[in-house]
């Protein structure tokens, strides 16, 4: 008596085509999970990124940067960590280079991706932890979405199972790529038994981390990249105990895979950056806002705004750079049009220390700390003018 025989009638069935034909152009589902997913979490982060105050269509020179080299970043840590793949006895180096074959690491999209961020914020003059908070949602949202590459491509499976949702999986063809194997009679080849789809597992689980992150975020305000962290934890949280269930062939140190000990030691730096980095929501007003704007009269039923002040005139294509500012003071600026003063030199220490006790006094919590302005992170105006 086989696996296969105690297995249960319903099962997830698997794609036995990956790749498509488009004339000349093959169109493969791998890359189209990813395209798709990366499109997801860019209108995530510039909704996020306008409620904080940046102006529109910032997300799209953050990507610029930001997915290439997540996607460099992510094939030079998969080919790192199975180099026998491509360098190995019989590997070819070349197919180091062949990203449409599947093969992308999480851990170096997220670090190449945050070095692209990190390029595109100097820029753009956003702290970086901003552009990390806004993502937060977006990012286990795009990586559930990819996943489903991963079906598509008949890969990254677990171990046997009966269970109702246990996955059918096809013999791939290895001179087709994209393309299950077939028998004589031109009927695709499954694979004995059913399997725990793990991809399933994981996009489940990414959605669950999304919901979480975005919660925990509004009620929390969280700020200073801290619910990027909480991203982190949820992810590495939920990466751990799926990945000890996957079957395919990884490098293992001390015969755990590798991928398990890089999610334990990424969540305890995510849990300690967490725990120890403290500080309200970050809200940007651009430097090249006016100072003031007329308002109308008390008791008005007009807005407070004199919107043909701001009309007048043609408006700079995007904002010189930004300067953090508390939620309270964002609030006011955006009903008043005020721009609140900056603080005096003696008032940073206080307003330091107020952030770091998150209890600020009134007069102090109300202005900008000077080391807080995005030029910290990014080009201030003496950035600009050099």
């Amino acid at each position: 008596m086989t696996l296969a025989s105690l297995s249960p009638q319903a099962a997830l069935p698997s794609p036995t085509t990956a790749v498509w034909q488009l004339g000349p152009l093959p169109v493969r589902a791998y890359a189209l999970c990813i395209i798709v997913g990366i499109l997801v979490a860019c209108l995530v982060t510039e909704y996020r990124l306008r409620r904080r105050g940046v102006a529109p269509g910032a997300v799209l020179d953050i990507a610029v940067w930001a997915v290439p080299a997540g996607i460099i970043g992510a094939r030079i840590y998969h080919v790192i960590t199975s180099p026998e793949k491509y360098f190995g006895a019989g590997g070819d180096p070349m197919k180091a280079f062949a990203i449409w074959e599947g093969g992308l690491g999480i851990w170096g999209a997220v670090a190449g991706g945050a070095i692209g961020a990190w390029i595109a914020a100097r820029q753009l003059g956003i702290p970086l932890t901003v552009v990390a908070d806004a993502l937060a949602p977006g990012l286990p949202i795009a990586q559930a979405i990819g996943r489903f590459g991963n079906w598509f491509n008949n890969e990254l499976f677990g171990g046997p199972t009966t269970l109702p949702w246990g996955l059918q999986v096809h013999r791939m063809d290895p001179d087709n790529p994209g393309h299950a194997l077939r028998d004589d009679t031109g009927q695709p080849i499954l694979e004995p038994g059913l399997f725990h789809p793990t991809f399933a597992y994981e996009a489940i689980w990414n959605i669950g981390v999304a919901a979480l992150v975005f919660l925990l975020d509004r009620k929390l305000r969280l700020g200073r990249g801290r619910a990027f962290a909480l991203y982190v934890m949820g992810y590495t949280a939920g990466r751990f105990w799926i990945e000890m269930m996957r079957t395919d062939e990884a490098n293992t140190i001390l015969g755990v895979r590798l991928n398990v000990w890089t999610a334990g030691l990424v969540f305890l730096g995510a849990l300690i950056y967490f725990v120890r980095v403290r500080g309200p929501r970050e809200y940007m007003i651009p430097l090249n806002a006016p100072a003031t704007v007329p308002a109308a009269p008390t008791g008005s039923d007009v807005s407070q705004v004199d919107l043909s002040a701001r009309e007048a005139g043609p408006r700079p294509a995007a904002p010189d750079g930004y300067r953090v500012v508390t939620e309270e003071q964002f609030r006011a600026y955006q009903e008043t049009g005020a721009v609140p003063a900056e603080p005096e030199a003696g008032e940073q220490a206080d307003a330091i220390r107020a952030t770091a006790d998150e209890e600020p006094r009134r007069d102090d919590a109300e202005s900008p700390r000077e080391d807080d302005r995005a030029g910290a992170n990014g080009p201030g105006p003496a950035d600009r003018e050099s």
